[in-house]
């Protein structure tokens, strides 16, 4: 009897314990607004609630996520739909899911006389990134479209975001197209945005703003761990509207920043949730194919390779059997 009742005990202790936690590895840049919403979501306990252990992997640039992603060093990255079409069209089967469509802008001082792109006809422009920017190329048909071929008829300097920062304060640069991180910081010495990037996929088509960053992650890995990728993508959802939604967190989390001034630091803040994506799928997909089409034009088999339209497979659809 003492043996039977010790197996019963047994049993039901094996099929009510928890289920182990899948560890799940994410490749982020933790100075970035990704690493913001990893830590909240640690802080918070989400990814323990969602039955995911995360894996941190400090990353130093975007390049080097894409380059542990191919390697097999993290299970996911963020990065963006356009670079996922242009690897499935080199046969990297990548897949992509919705997260930010916070945008930038051009910005130029408060009392330029500039007021629309063509005044910036023989100015120069500052660019975050490089030539293949996914908003520079947006803003380029955006002009091409109102009959101002912008890459011909400016001066384009591009560099790092904090140096063209610094270049439009002292005055080297008529304007520049910056992160929306940045704007916010400009806005607030005085500068004001001459083009938003939201505006220019509106114009180009897009019914809404586009989340042009998402998480990013291999076929194989959603197959053989859809159930932790999907917690995991659920957890990230829920760290992303709750920074959104909770100022206690951006007092500290922007003081390390260099940031303490409240109204600024609730300008950060509001910024920050309109970058919240929370579209269905479907208006994302429809979206970005008409965007697609306007980026392809411009940048062309150096942005998105052999692809002609938008593979049917960049965007991750649970449950598809894909």
């Amino acid at each position: 009897m003492g043996l039977r009742l010790a197996w019963l005990i047994f049993a039901f202790a094996v099929l009510v314990a928890p289920a182990r936690a899948e560890r799940v590895r994410i490749g982020a840049q933790m100075s970035g607004t990704l690493g913001w919403e990893l830590k909240y979501m640690q802080a918070q306990g989400l990814d323990k609630a969602a039955g995911v252990e995360l894996e941190i992997v400090d990353l130093a640039t975007p390049e080097a996520g894409k380059i542990a992603i191919a390697s097999g060093a993290v299970d996911l990255i963020l990065s963006d739909w356009l670079w996922v079409a242009r690897e499935r069209s080199l046969g990297n089967n990548l897949a992509f899911v919705p997260h930010s469509a916070a945008l930038g802008a051009v910005m130029v001082k408060g009392d330029s006389p500039i007021s629309e792109l063509k005044d910036l006809d023989g100015k120069t422009i500052g660019v975050s990134g490089g030539p293949l920017d996914k908003s520079w190329l947006l803003l380029q048909a955006y002009a091409k479209r109102g009959g101002f071929d912008l890459a011909q008829r400016v001066h384009v300097a591009y560099a790092a975001p904090p140096l063209i920062d610094q270049k439009l304060s002292v005055g080297e640069l008529d304007a520049a197209l910056q992160y929306w991180n940045f704007c916010v910081g400009l806005q607030t010495r005085g500068f004001r945005p001459l083009v938003e990037i939201a505006d220019v996929e509106k114009a180009l088509g897009a019914t809404g703003a586009v989340a042009l960053i998402g998480f990013v992650f291999k076929d194989e890995f959603a197959r053989e761990h859809g159930p932790a990728l999907e917690a995991f993508l659920s957890a990230a959802r829920k760290a992303k509207q709750g920074l959104a939604d909770d100022r206690g967190a951006w007092p500290a989390l922007m003081a390390r920043a260099g940031v303490k001034d409240p109204a600024t630091v609730e300008l950060y803040r509001i910024r920050y949730a309109l970058g919240v994506a929370s579209r269905p799928v479907a208006e994302e997909e429809a979206d970005a194919k008409v965007l697609f089409a306007a980026l392809a034009g411009i940048g062309g088999q150096a942005l998105v390779g052999s692809a002609k339209t938008l593979d049917a497979n960049v965007y991750y659809k649970p449950h598809s059997g894909d």
